[in-house]
Formats: C-alpha cells, sequence, structure tokens
C-alpha cells in the first residue's frame, strides 16, 4: 500500500496578507514627487501569498 504523505505546513506571507502582490510608491521629476502607486509581485513568496511554516 502506498504511504500517504502530509501536506507542508504554510502560513501567510505577512509582507503582502497573502495576496501575493504589494505597492510601492511611484516618485517622478527632479523633486521625487510622489505620482501615485504601482503593484507589483511579492518578493517574500515570488506571488504565492504562502510561506513555510518553521515548525
Amino acid at each position: 500500500m502506498a504511504r500517504k504523505t502530509s501536506k507542508p505546513t504554510v502560513k501567510q506571507c505577512p509582507a503582502c496578507k497573502g495576496t501575493g502582490e504589494v505597492s510601492r510608491a511611484v516618485r517622478v521629476g527632479r523633486k521625487r514627487r510622489h505620482a501615485g502607486e504601482q503593484t507589483g509581485i511579492c518578493l517574500g513568496c515570488l506571488g504565492a501569498g504562502e510561506i513555510p511554516a518553521d515548525d
């Protein structure tokens, strides 16, 4: 009979709060004025929204 493998325990990524995306401020011009925000992939979880739980 084949062995059952247990799923690795994971927890929600604290940087992106499980969404997989983070927002960064966009600054433009010589005085580096705030022009808005842009979203990008979370580098902590690489867009998965989960990180391995430390047991």
